[in-house]
């Protein structure tokens, strides 16, 4: 058998398969009614599979969850084949922007997806940014919220689950801050999307611009793979502290989820059945619970990251092990971890 850390490519199980394999776990979704905005998903046709509109809304629908809306994050897909290189990338908004209108149209249910979209744009052109950033803002309707550059790197395997190599410690590199700067002046978020031993480098670039609105994706990347996998309790601590230090940055959001991705270093996508909402939230409590803790009920968004966690569970069983995790929080504050927060954050009104 394949050990917990080995996949093929960003993937163990792609398309049907997948699907198929998702669908052997089945649950009744936990409290029906709580209004949920899910403020972290990917649609995509290519190499890792098909996830468009109609995937999307099967397993949005089929969730029994109240799902209201949902924002869409870059994930490379529909880059306009010619073209200058920099502005490849606003086929992706383009492609989402229809998305939006597809689902605007009430045919796919009364989910709002891609109701927000955030775009990719290569900072490290420094003050090059400036006209992709004016196309992307065009091309998303009035969606556009954002700009994710990913840095994930490490010195193990974790690498591999980049769709591009980044360079160590990018986000300290002069031409990548220029670029970022540039973020603000358009009204536009970042996504921060890294591993967890690259934290303090976000710390860094938090220290330098206070006033952009930034976004932790996935409580920070912990990984749970070599050379991080021999001892899961240390490994926590490191991750535990870096959170802690990053929580003092007050224009710095954390997204809870994106746990059930393999990097994290879990067995759940080596099974024959998919894992239950029970043994899923008994494995994420620590890191959720760390997280909401570090940063404040007001400063955190529950997520789904899919179909990328669809390699651990279905998004129904997804969402009941968030729940039951924060089952004996308030009404008030369930309903600004599910829905508020991401309101406000992306600037939607829900």
């Amino acid at each position: 058998m394949a050990k917990p850390y080995e996949f093929r490519g960003n993937s163990y199980r792609k398309g049907e398969d997948l699907n198929n394999w998702a669908r052997q776990r089945q649950e009744a979704p936990l409290e029906p009614e709580l209004p949920i905005l899910d403020p972290h998903h990917h649609v995509w046709d290519d190499e890792r599979g098909r996830y468009l509109i109609h995937e999307l809304a099967e397993d949005v629908n089929g969730s029994g969850h109240n799902i209201i809306a949902t924002i869409f994050i870059e994930a490379g897909a529909m880059y306009r084949a010619g073209g200058p290189v920099a502005m490849q990338p606003v086929g992706e908004v383009e492609f989402v922007s229809g998305v939006a209108a597809m689902s605007a149209s009430g045919r796919y249910g009364k989910t709002r997806l891609c109701a927000g979209i955030i775009g990719h744009v290569d900072l490290t052109l420094g003050d090059a940014v400036q006209p992709v950033l004016e196309a992307l803002t065009t091309a998303g309707n009035q969606r556009l919220r954002g700009i994710r550059h990913g840095v994930t790197w490490d010195t193990g395997n974790a690498a591999k689950f980049g769709r591009h190599q980044s360079p160590p410690r990018q986000v300290l590199d002069p031409a990548f801050r220029k670029g970022f700067a540039h973020l603000q002046r358009h009204g536009l978020s970042f996504e921060s999307w890294q591993f967890h031993p690259q934290l303090p480098d976000l710390a860094d670039l938090l220290r330098a611009f206070p006033d952009t609105s930034v976004i932790l994706n996935h409580v920070g990347g912990p990984l749970g793979i070599p050379p991080h996998d021999g001892n899961r309790d240390e490994v926590f601590a490191i991750w535990h502290r870096h959170i802690r230090e990053l929580a003092q940055f007050p224009n710095l959001s954390a997204k809870v989820g994106g746990l059930g991705m393999l990097y994290c270093g879990w067995d759940f996508h080596l099974r024959d059945v998919p894992p239950s909402s029970e043994e899923l939230a008994a494995a994420w409590r620590p890191y959720v619970e760390a997280t909401i803790e570090a940063f404040g009920v007001g400063r955190c968004m529950m997520e789904s990251n899919f179909p990328v966690d669809k390699q651990s569970c279905g998004y129904g069983v997804l969402w009941n092990a968030l729940k039951r995790i924060t089952q004996n929080y308030s009404a008030a504050e369930k309903a600004a971890l599910y829905r508020d927060n991401a309101a406000r954050v992306y600037r939607l009104d829900v």
